[in-house]
C-alpha cells in the first residue's frame, strides 16, 4: 500500500537507519431507496431551504446506503468488511479538492506556516517514538515532506515501499516536488503536503470541516447506493474516469491519461451529482480515525446513524502512530498494486504527515451555515 513515510537518501541508509528514519521522520510529517427520516434531518431541510448553496459545494441529500466492501469488489482489503447500512444527515460537501488557490487565500489571510514548513523540535518528536530512540543527524532533522520517485528503474521488493518515496527537504505545498519547484500557475491543481493539523486550520479559518467516511462514501456515491466506483461497477472506463497510473507500477509510467502525476482539478467528468476527482488524483483526508478492526466492532443488524468513526487509531504497521483515514486514492494507483481507487478502499496516514499525492476536501452543515 502507499504509506505516507518520511524518508532520506534511501540508496545511502543502511537497514537499521532505515528503519529509525521510518520510525522518526515519518512522526512528524508525514500530520432510490426510501430515506428515513433521522433526528435532524427535518430541521436540516429546514435551515437549508433559508440558505444559498455555499460557493462550489454540492448539496448531499440525507440518505441510506451501503458503506464498506461490497461483495463483487474482487480487491476489497479486510479492514472494509463487512459492509453495512449507514444513514447521515444532509450536508453540502467541496465540488472538488481544496486547490493552490484556495489555500494561498488561507495562507495569505492567516500567515500559517504548515507542519512541512516548520523547524524540527528533536524534543517534541522523541515523545512519540520508542524510548531509547537515538536522535538523528540534523541534516536529516531538517523541514521537507515526501515525494514520489519518478525515477525509479526496478524493485526488489513489492513490499518494500521505501523503494519509490524519497524524503525531499524543502518540499511543501508551494514547492511541490522540493524548493527547485512552484506551484506558479498551478493555481486549479489540489493543494498537497497537507498534514491533518494544516487542514484542520483551513476549516477553522473556512467555517468548515473534515468530512467522516461516512459522509465521503456517501458523497462518492453519488446517485447510488452501494457502487464500487464513483461512476459505477465498471472497472473498464477507470482511465477515462479518475486519475490513477496506468503501465507498471513503480517503474513504468504511461500517462495513458495525459498526465504523468497530479492534474488540475476538473479534468476529469464528475460523478453524477456533479462532485470531481473523488477517485484518483490525491488522497483526501477525513476526520476518522483510522483502525484495521473498526468494522468487524460495529453492530450492523441496522443502519448506523451519522458514524463518526473508531474512537482509537489502531495499525499494526505503524503501532506507534495515530492515524486518521485517507480517502479516494492518488495518481499512484493502480489495480497491481493498491486499487485504491475504490470507494471502500481506505488507508492510514499519520496526523503530522503530508505526501505530494494528499490533499482534502471540506464539508459544510445547514446548522454551521446558519451560525455564521
Amino acid at each position: 500500500m502507499f504509506k505516507p513515510i518520511n524518508l532520506y537518501s534511501i540508496k545511502t541508509l543502511t537497514t537499521y537507519n532505515l528503519i529509525l528514519i521510518l520510525l522518526i521522520v515519518c512522526f512528524y510529517n508525514c500530520k432510490k431507496e426510501n430515506k428515513p427520516k433521522t433526528k435532524n434531518s427535518d430541521k436540516s431541510e429546514a435551515i437549508t431551504s433559508k440558505i444559498n448553496t455555499p460557493k462550489s459545494m454540492i448539496w448531499i441529500e440525507s440518505k441510506t446506503f451501503l458503506q464498506g466492501a461490497k461483495d463483487n469488489d474482487k480487491y476489497a482489503m479486510p479492514r472494509e468488511k463487512p459492509a453495512h447500512k449507514v444513514t447521515v444527515d444532509g450536508f453540502y460537501i467541496d465540488a472538488t479538492e481544496v486547490t493552490n488557490k484556495q489555500f494561498k487565500e488561507f495562507i495569505k489571510e492567516t500567515n500559517y506556516v504548515t507542519v512541512a514548513e516548520r523547524k524540527i523540535d528533536w524534543g517534541e518528536m522523541k515523545k512519540q517514538v520508542p524510548s531509547g530512540t537515538p536522535k538523528p543527524h540534523d541534516s536529516i532533522l531538517q523541514p521537507g515532506s515526501l515525494i514520489f520517485n519518478k525515477n525509479i528503474n526496478a524493485v526488489v521488493n513489492m513490499q518494500n515501499y521505501t523503494q519509490w518515496w524519497t524524503w525531499k527537504i524543502g518540499a511543501n505545498w508551494k514547492h511541490p516536488s522540493g524548493p527547485e519547484s512552484s506551484i506558479e500557475g498551478k493555481d486549479n491543481f489540489p493543494v498537497v503536503h497537507i498534514a491533518l493539523e494544516d487542514a484542520l486550520a483551513y476549516c477553522k479559518w473556512a467555517n468548515r470541516r473534515l468530512p467522516t467516511e461516512a459522509e465521503w462514501e456517501a458523497a462518492a456515491q453519488g446517485k447510488n447506493t452501494d457502487a464500487i466506483f464513483t461512476w459505477g461497477n465498471d472497472d473498464t472506463v477507470l482511465n477515462s474516469n479518475a486519475n490513477t497510473w496506468q503501465g507498471v507500477f513503480p517503474t513504468k509510467n504511461e500517462s495513458k491519461d495525459g498526465f504523468e502525476l497530479i492534474s488540475p482539478v476538473k479534468s476529469y467528468a464528475p460523478n453524477s451529482i456533479g462532485l470531481y476527482d473523488m477517485t484518483g488524483n490525491v488522497w483526501e483526508l477525513t476526520s476518522d480515525l483510522f483502525n484495521v478492526n473498526h468494522y468487524q466492532e460495529l453492530d450492523t443488524s441496522k443502519p448506523i446513524l451519522n458514524p463518526k468513526g473508531a474512537k482509537k487509531s489502531y495499525s499494526p504497521s505503524n503501532p506507534y502512530q495515530t492515524e486518521h483515514v485517507m480517502k479516494g486514492g492518488s495518481f499512484l494507483c493502480h489495480a497491481s498494486y493498491c486499487a485504491s481507487y475504490r470507494i471502500s478502499a481506505k488507508m492510514g496516514v499519520a496526523i503530522d504527515s503530508g505526501s505530494d499525492h494528499m490533499g482534502f476536501r471540506t464539508v459544510v452543515t445547514p446548522e454551521m451555515l446558519a451560525s455564521e
